[in-house]
């Protein structure tokens, strides 16, 4: 009986992924065809709680495209590869607590803010850099207008998604 149970629980799972992938989907598929950019598969996947770097996001794109690609990425491939993802909670947020702690480390001074400058000079010069686009989104959010520095902790409770 438990393994029934279980078993169902299951397909009950996938079931919500699947529609929560569909609508997902669905906001992209302008032409209501099943397919959607491949330049948009990033938002979509971020929209359903991954946040994966770009390295993985180009391999999470490799796996769902054609043989020959068209530059569109189509429903039937994006699904089983998007709802195995979800089921393995890969791409998941790095924790509050990593976070603060990589912010401290930028901050030896234990100051409690970085200024703009370092922050855009961490950002882009060291592992994985920042686009420009990614930079300004953030320089919007995290600045405080008056003192032009990132107060990391009023940040990060900005920032953090809840788990639940």
């Amino acid at each position: 009986m438990a393994d029934d149970k279980e078993k169902e629980g299951k397909e009950l799972e996938v079931a919500e992924l699947h529609r929560k992938i569909k609508e997902a989907f669905e906001v992209f598929d302008h032409e209501a065809n099943n397919t959607v950019d491949v330049r948009e598969i990033g938002t979509i996947v971020r929209s359903l709680g991954c946040c994966p770097s770009e390295g993985e996001l180009h391999e999470l794109i490799a796996e769902v495209e054609e043989e020959e690609p068209t530059g569109y990425i189509r429903y039937e491939k994006f699904l089983p590869v998007m709802t195995n993802v979800l089921l393995e909670k890969r791409y998941r947020p790095i924790s509050e607590d990593t976070l603060l702690q990589a912010f401290e480390v930028l901050d030896p001074a234990k100051r409690g803010y970085l200024s703009k400058e370092e922050l855009v000079k961490y950002m882009t010069e060291e592992g994985e850099p920042f686009s420009q686009e990614e930079m300004e989104e953030m320089l919007s959010a995290a600045v405080h207008p008056e003192s032009n520095s990132i107060y990391y902790k009023d940040y990060l409770a900005m920032m953090v998604v809840d788990e639940n």
